[in-house]
């Protein structure tokens, strides 16, 4: 048996494939299918099966784009209607020579979750791995809040059921095969480790040791949790079907005075260079998410409608980008300048800087009064410390909270590193509030400094 995962960095998002004598299953698979189709070339494999734990909310499923390329069968859970595919009910079997894979049924997360138990029964009839979807990840368990705040205590009591009745009595030597890694919104604070067992999770997860079922279900409905406004696409996608595209779209070379006619029409200008170019000289108006943070945050501050321009520095190796925009629905992607940056300058077009501080200039001004302190963080950072007088609210949130952002005296942005703070600024800025600062190292290079933070909040 051939067991791969295969992970999409950014949002954090693990698919697996499964082969074994001459067929192949795919479970949870993204839009940009070639990796399987690679796999299963290499491998003289035909993918037959394809799995859906749940329907996902973060990202576009690839069910429909693989089952176009190879004819295979899409399966997901009963509880939800579906546009396409099959349902499949608690105790179903399928086989691939000597490997059975069986349904269990774990609602939780969302009522149609299911998790698929492996056995290769030409060495056991025991259970050797599961896939668990978003029902249980290293050091955490699925989030119960997408069907609104009065539905959390049924939610989390049927997560509770789904771990400790079906998934936990199967063994301590079972590997637990999740749907997410690190840094995915679908869990609080996700292990670094791809994957783990029911064993090592039931020794090392804190959700798995409360004392009883209420003091789980009590800690689920008050847990904080981020919901992008893009989540809303993708469930409308993964329910109803997404549009097949084949390929990923091609990515036009465009010159400057297009880009800019372009963008006098309502195109979206995205910059993905690094924080420091960006602020040394930009396209006014544009947005800067620094290439490995689109998948993270493009959901937030793109539209579905109007054209995506990219911008970097050279104008080539943008794959990495394509990527993740696609798999986030943005077919809306329409091109690039061409030669990068430069050529937007060489042509004389209108360049916008944006102000960088160091920790330094922001402690000699830290008490003038005369700025409004903003903290982008995440609501955990900002809990445990935070630069005294700051105001928070995680960037992500920041273009449906314009109202909350004072427009008649600077602002002053900081974040971790730098990064998310300029993402901000660059927004803000293309939102009409001129005078925007970001901190260079934020609150590393503040406490590296050794300046004072404010505790507490907890």
């Amino acid at each position: 048996m051939i067991v791969e995962l295969v992970k999409s960095e950014g949002i954090a998002h693990h698919s697996y494939f499964i082969g074994v004598s001459g067929r192949a299953a795919v479970v949870d698979p993204r839009r940009d299918v070639e990796v399987y189709l690679n796999l299963a070339e290499s491998e003289d494999l035909d993918i037959t099966h394809i799995f859906e734990t749940h329907r996902n909310e973060d990202y576009v499923i690839g069910s429909l784009e693989l089952a176009d390329a190879t004819g295979a069968e899409i399966y997901h859970g009963k509880n939800l209607d579906f546009s396409y595919g099959n349902p499949i009910s608690d105790g179903d079997k399928f086989t691939l020579g000597t490997v059975e894979l069986e349904v269990l049924e774990t609602p939780g997360h969302t009522l149609e979750s299911i998790s698929i138990a492996v056995r290769d029964l030409g060495v056991s009839d025991d259970v050797q791995m599961i896939f668990t979807g978003d029902v249980i990840f290293a050091g955490e368990t699925g989030r119960i809040d997408f069907y609104g705040v009065d539905r959390r205590p049924e939610m989390a009591g049927l997560l509770y059921d789904s771990l400790f009745s079906k998934i936990l009595p199967l063994g301590d030597q079972v590997i637990l095969c999740p749907a997410h890694g690190a840094g995915s919104v679908c869990g609080a604070d996700i292990r670094e480790q791809d994957y783990t067992t029911v064993g090592y999770e039931m020794k090392t997860n804190p959700q798995l040791n409360f004392a009883s079922k209420k003091d789980f279900i009590n800690f689920k409905i008050e847990e904080t949790l981020y919901t992008p406004p893009y989540f809303k696409k993708m469930e409308e996608y993964n329910q109803k079907g997404a549009p097949i595209i084949g390929r990923l779209p091609f990515l036009k070379a465009m010159p400057a005075k297009i880009l800019k006619k372009m963008q006098s029409d309502g195109a979206q200008i995205l910059d993905v260079r690094k924080p420091t170019s960006f602020a040394g000289g930009h396209i006014p108006g544009s947005l800067n998410i620094w290439r490995e943070g689109v998948a993270a945050f493009a959901g937030w501050f793109l539209n579905y409608k109007d054209p995506i321009i990219l911008v970097d520095d050279h104008g080539y190796g943008l794959n990495e980008v394509r990527q993740s925009l696609v798999r986030l629905g943005f077919d809306n992607l329409h091109g690039y300048l061409a030669d990068g940056f430069s050529n937007w300058y060489l042509h004389a077009e209108p360049v916008e800087t944006l102000d960088l501080l160091t920790v330094q200039q922001l402690k000699e001004h830290l008490f003038d009064g005369d700025f409004f302190l903003l903290d982008v963080r995440k609501i955990n950072d900002w809990n445990k410390e935070y630069i005294q007088g700051a105001h928070h609210m995680y960037a992500g949130e920041v273009p449906e909270n314009l109202s909350r952002m004072p427009s008649d005296i600077p602002m002053v942005v900081y974040c971790d590193s730098g990064f998310k703070s300029t993402l901000a600024a660059s927004f803000l800025k293309s939102k009409g509030y001129s005078n925007v600062a970001s901190v260079l190292g934020g609150m590393n290079a503040w406490e590296k400094a050794g300046y004072p933070v404010e505790t507490g909040k907890d």
